[in-house]
C-alpha cells in the first residue's frame, strides 16, 4: 500500500478496481485547518485514457509492482512494434499508439528499457538523447550569426530545427523528449 502523498510519476496503483499508471502527480500540502491534495494524472492501463483527479494525501491506494525489462527493438508491422527478450527469445508486441512518434526513432536490435505492470507492457523507455544523421537541409552558411536556424530532415523523416553551419551528412545530438537539436557530434578526425 502507498498514501496518495507519495505518488511519484512512473509508479503503478490500483483504484477502485482498475490499473492505473501514473503520468504526473504534485502534492499540495493544506494550510491551517485545510488538508493537502495530491494532484494526479493517471492512464487506465486497459483503455488507455488519462485522468486527472485529485485525491487527500493520507489516502491508501494498492501499488502494483513495475518490472523492466531490457529488450530488443525487431520490427514494425500493422501498427505494433514487436521487441525481444535477448535471454529468453520471447517476443512483445506493443501498440506505436503507446510509443507516439518516438516510434520513428527505432532502429532494428535497438536496446530499449520497457516497463511492465502485471506481465503488460505499459511504457518504453527512450533515451533522452540521440544521436542521428541529417539528410537534408539547405547548404552550410558560416558567416551569419550562430542564433539562426534552418530547417533540416532526419534520415527517419523527422523535422527538426538546426544551426546554420549543419550540412548534410552530419550526425547531431537530439533531445528526444523535446526534439530539440542539442550539438553536433564530433568525428573521430577533428
Amino acid at each position: 500500500m502507498v498514501i496518495a502523498s507519495q505518488l511519484r510519476a512512473g509508479m503503478a496503483i490500483r483504484y477502485e478496481g482498475q490499473a492505473y499508471r501514473v503520468v504526473a502527480c504534485d502534492y499540495h500540502p493544506g494550510q491551517g485547518k485545510m488538508g493537502g491534495t495530491a494532484h494526479v494524472r493517471l492512464q487506465n492501463l486497459s483503455t488507455g485514457t488519462l485522468w486527472e483527479t485529485s485525491f487527500r494525501p493520507e489516502l491508501r491506494l494498492e501499488d502494483l509492482p513495475v518490472e523492466r525489462r531490457t529488450l530488443s527493438f525487431l520490427y514494425t508491422d500493422a501498427g505494433q512494434s514487436w521487441f525481444m527478450d535477448p535471454n529468453t527469445y520471447e517476443q512483445t508486441a506493443i501498440p506505436n499508439q503507446m510509443l507516439g512518434d518516438r516510434s520513428r526513432f527505432l532502429e532494428g536490435e535497438m536496446a530499449l528499457q520497457v516497463e511492465f505492470v502485471e506481465e503488460r507492457p505499459v511504457n518504453v523507455l527512450f533515451p533522452d538523447i540521440l544521436e542521428v544523421r541529417i539528410a537534408e537541409t539547405a547548404p552550410p552558411v558560416h558567416q551569419q550569426a550562430d542564433s539562426t536556424w534552418k530547417s533540416a530532415t532526419l534520415e527517419n523523416g523527422v523535422e527538426v530545427m538546426v544551426p546554420q553551419f549543419i550540412k548534410p551528412g552530419d550526425m547531431i545530438r537530439l533531445d528526444v523528449t523535446a526534439m530539440r537539436y542539442m550539438d553536433r557530434v564530433k568525428s573521430a578526425g577533428r
